[in-house]
């Protein structure tokens, strides 16, 4: 059994994994198809996984929430970035990610919370818009980066970090769903590569101890 807190494993290992699934958020349906990234080891109750083949930083410019163009990669070059794809509408595992996150930064001295950029990039762009983005974050954390645009080009820029999102559509119910990956990346600001993963089911806790060092560049 293992007792290390972190998994450090082969990016193209975790490309590979094919027994999970993505998330349809708040539909209680499951899609059946593998999510691109995530350990085969998903069941382990370990946050982080560190991986030995970063990805890079995608290479995504879009409009954020005051509808000015955002270049990620320069926005956030030598930053500490967080990168989750998802939408406001999801009624669970979205606004559950970005609030513990928000708290466990709060957590952090003032100076190092100024340094960390949490962005959230929308998988549902025609409903949110820069301003609904720019409403449902604020009601989270006013610093966090919402970022939208066509969904072909977002789609593109999950792909890189081996994260699939669907396009919104209809579920059993006829509510409109967004069914995608729920990872959250870490990039570091000594390299801008992405070394750590978490799953969804990261605590407060989890991320409370680890941005301290996330911030610094080092590994959880």
């Amino acid at each position: 059994m293992r007792t290390r807190s972190t998994k450090t494993l082969a990016t193209a290992a975790l490309l590979a994994a094919a027994a999970l699934t993505l998330t349809a958020c708040g539909s209680g349906d499951d899609s059946g198809k593998p999510v691109a990234v995530v350990s085969e080891e998903a069941a382990s109750h370990k946050a982080a996984t560190v991986l030995d083949q970063p990805f890079e930083k995608p290479d995504l410019v879009l409009t954020d929430t005051q509808g000015t163009t955002y270049d990620l990669r320069k926005e956030t070059a030598g930053r500490p970035t967080l990168i989750y794809f998802g939408y406001t509408h999801c009624p669970d595992v979205c606004p559950l990610t970005m609030n513990n996150l928000a708290v466990a930064k709060k957590a952090l001295p003032k100076a190092e919370q100024d340094k960390l950029r949490v962005v959230f990039v929308t998988t549902d762009p025609d409903r949110d818009t820069p301003g609904e983005l720019g409403s449902w974050l604020r009601g989270i954390d006013p610093q966090f980066i919402g970022l939208t645009g066509d969904f072909s080009t977002i789609q593109a820029g999950a792909r890189t970090l081996g994260i699939a999102i669907e396009p919104t559509k209809k579920d059993k119910n006829g509510k409109l769903v967004s069914v995608h990956g729920t990872q959250v990346v870490a990039f570091s600001p000594k390299t801008d590569e992405g070394y750590v993963v978490y799953g969804e089911d990261a605590t407060v806790d989890d991320y409370t101890k680890d941005l301290p060092k996330l911030i610094e560049g080092q590994n959880p």
